[in-house]
């Protein structure tokens, strides 16, 4: 974008699948026409005369093996952890202090408890937490305290007021190289920031959701007699029709593309079960362009290095493999669980599932609603003209009634989108 000569006009399926598919705006398209997206695992070749061809060159078999029917939910509990443990030694750095972006869940409470079992020296750990708002708590210090503590490791805590949280925000957006709506990006942007100034190397959970089935919408899609429509009524933010009530018609495409996609995607072989056909199409599509690109794009504006054990590529071959009932115990993850038990406290395995709570973005009042306001107002915002009126003044008036099925803000959806692209120029 900043060597111009780019066609910035806004591409209708892009902007379908970020108002659908949770702001993630599959390959090969995004949200500009003159821009496009790299599918991952993909190797290009270009002839001569311009001709292309692409080539998958690494996918996950998600289908069962006869080698392993003989498996016990044991046998599988200590395969996953053997791996987990190599991926997590894989990332170390010799002789370099190593830190871990910890929530307090599960998943970077292992990495740190992996960490101190192969011997980790100078093992710092860094968590964020945020100032209360609409009466909903915005920190999980609770466990991640407890983790710091139990391993004895240098712990940084950041706690985040509402004034700096409203200060970091156009730093946020500038960091991301597409919008994004989950309100931790904030949190990983300040977080960054901090850990920038003690090491330059953080390992990270990121993936095991999206690879050991950890998510609520995982388990009606055992038996589902429609798996894409019970998919898209989990994940997706609205539906194609409410989407007509909200773009204004220029920019809606005539099908719905992103229901397309999902159908698509769970149509290829090589997933055996809905469930299987899900984790599949998370961990190839929505984890590579939200968790993913989250994590790295807010460590990247700081110099930060983030490493994911989750995503060690024989790991995730691994649980390719697991019969989806040994990940979906439990809760979800039930595997992945039990091989955690064997390195840290229960207290952290048998909480309620946690996210990363930024509650004064996910309730939009005060000067966050004025911030959106004035954004989506703008006069670069009427001139664009995304959006029907009616809509925006529907989320104006009452922003808490305008959640997604996966606890978001619709209007901070709508302010993203446009604060990204007055930030970049567009």
């Amino acid at each position: 974008l900043a060597a111009g000569d780019v066609d910035t006009s806004i591409d209708p399926v892009g902007l379908h699948h970020y108002m659908t598919f949770h702001a993630v705006v599959p390959p090969p398209h995004t949200l500009l026409k003159g821009v496009k997206k790299f599918p991952p695992a993909t190797i290009r070749v270009i002839e001569a005369d311009g001709r292309s061809t692409d080539r998958l060159y690494w996918e996950p078999d998600m289908t069962r093996h006869a080698e392993d029917a003989r498996l016990t939910a044991e046998d599988w509990r200590d395969r996953v952890l053997d791996s987990l443990r190599n991926a997590v030694k894989r990332r170390m750095v010799a002789d370099v202090p190593v830190g871990v972006l910890l929530s307090g869940g599960v998943d970077s409470s292992l990495v740190v408890g992996l960490l101190a079992e192969l011997g980790q020296k100078d093992l710092m750990t860094f968590s964020v937490g945020f100032e209360a708002a609409h009466g909903e708590k915005g920190d999980e210090f609770v466990y991640s305290d407890l983790i710091a503590k139990h391993y004895g490791t240098k712990h940084h805590q950041i706690f985040v007021p509402h004034d700096r949280l409203m200060e970091a925000l156009p730093g946020t957006i500038g960091a991301m190289s597409e919008p994004m709506v989950s309100y931790d990006n904030v949190g990983f942007y300040l977080l960054s920031q901090e850990v920038s100034k003690h090491i330059k190397v953080v390992q990270s959970g990121q993936g095991a959701d999206e690879i050991f089935a950890g998510y609520h919408w995982y388990p009606p899609l055992v038996g589902a007699e429609d798996p894409v429509e019970t998919y898209a009524r989990a994940f997706f933010d609205r539906s194609h029709e409410t989407l007509k009530t909200q773009l204004n018609g220029d920019w809606m495409t005539d099908t719905d593309v992103s229901r397309a996609l999902v159908e698509a995607h769970f149509a290829r072989p090589g997933a055996e079960t809905p469930v299987d056909k899900a984790l599949r199409l998370d961990s190839q599509v929505m984890l590579v362009d939200d968790p993913v690109k989250r994590v790295d794009n807010m460590t990247m504006a700081w110099g930060l290095e983030a490493r994911v054990p989750f995503l060690d590529h024989e790991l995730v071959e691994l649980a390719g493999r697991i019969p989806p009932e040994h990940k979906l115990a439990q809760g979800g993850k039930g595997v992945l669980k039990e091989a955690a038990r064997q390195v840290i406290p229960a207290e952290v395995i048998d909480r309620k599932k946690g996210y990363f709570p930024v509650p004064a973005l996910k309730y939009i009042q005060g000067p966050y609603l004025d911030l959106v306001r004035d954004a989506l107002t703008s006069q670069a915002a009427r001139e664009r003209g995304l959006f029907q009126p009616a809509y925006l003044e529907r989320l104006f008036e009452n922003p808490t009634d305008h959640i997604t099925p996966l606890r978001g803000s619709e209007l901070w959806q709508a302010a993203v989108l446009e604060m990204w692209m007055q930030h970049h120029g567009v």
